[in-house]
């Protein structure tokens, strides 16, 4: 069966693969079409900064909120012309040994993130409202492969998909 789901189709897009995952703690690596190089991680909170870091230097999605000081002085991060180095076909044969999720970030708004994030492994998509959501959707994904047992756990990603074919 092919996967319709794995596809990156954003300039923004990342894949996140999980290797570990130690005390509810995951790390693995983090990739982008702009570096063929692969970030390492060692919690759910580096990610975040990597990939915050990432649309800061995209400037794309913009956000909505700005950084604020009280000093005066705005750090501002400088946008630069960023060469794509890496394909999407490349992209997508990168995995974890636990779980492989394409985040699309669409709308950084409310100082969070909405968008779609695909667990690669189920061929599964989802939409999310804010990064808590995408975190807790990474969590739940991760705990059915630890626990083989797919039950309660995995009913968040097919509930989702089920409201969403519903919708259409």
């Amino acid at each position: 069966m092919e996967k319709t789901q794995c596809y990156v189709g954003a300039p923004n897009g990342v894949v996140l693969c999980v290797d570990c995952t130690e005390d509810r703690c995951i790390s693995g690596r983090l990739y982008h079409a702009y570096s063929r190089e692969a970030v390492a991680f060692h919690n759910m909170d580096e990610v975040l900064f990597l990939v915050e870091q990432l649309y800061d230097g995209l400037n794309f999605p913009h956000p909505t909120v700005n950084s604020r000081t009280f000093d005066g002085a705005q750090q501002r991060i400088p946008v630069k012309e960023r060469t794509k180095i890496m394909k999407d076909e490349e992209l997508l044969s990168k995995h974890g040994d636990m779980g492989t999720f394409i985040i699309r970030v669409q709308h950084r708004q409310n100082s969070s993130w909405q968008g779609r994030i695909t667990w690669m492994e189920k061929d599964k998509t989802v939409n999310f409202r804010s990064i808590w959501e995408m975190i807790k959707l990474v969590d739940s994904a991760l705990n059915t492969v630890s626990e083989q047992e797919g039950g309660t756990v995995e009913l968040q990603w097919e509930d989702e998909e089920a409201q969403g074919e519903s919708e259409s």
